[in-house]
């Protein structure tokens, strides 16, 4: 388990060194995901990557484990808005205004993106 905790970070790590090192536009935990996902689906593909941590599913089993306390992260986060009140009570009234449109927008896409996607099925079912 603790290898496999350790090629995550190892992974995230690359990835943001990577990012910053060339300047890209991209934050660096999302190529260490990039990364991941290529070393896992080459682990199915090669045995000779099957080693270590990513043998016998360990990166799986450490991935449930953290997602199983997932809610503990957030506590950092809880903390920085407490420490932030005063900042929310002076641009509270904006905030819920750009939350309450960036909802009804994500719904609106969500809603046209399934439309499209039933209306391209219909029609593969058809021919």
């Amino acid at each position: 388990m603790l290898a496999s905790l350790s090629l995550l970070l190892l992974c995230q790590l690359i990835g943001e060194a990577v990012v910053r090192s060339l300047g890209l536009p991209l934050p660096g935990p999302v190529l260490g995901l990039l990364l991941l996902l290529i070393l896992l689906l080459g682990r199915d593909r090669y045995a000779l990557l099957a080693r270590g941590p990513l043998r016998n599913d360990g990166v799986e089993t450490a991935s449930k484990g953290l997602l199983a306390h997932l809610s503990l992260l957030f506590v950092p986060a809880g903390v920085g808005v407490v420490q932030k009140l005063d900042l929310l009570a002076s641009h509270g009234v904006a905030i819920i205004l750009i939350l309450s449109a960036s909802v009804v927008v994500t719904l609106l896409v969500t809603v046209l993106t399934f439309r499209l996607v039933s209306r391209l099925l219909r029609q593969q079912d058809v021919q």
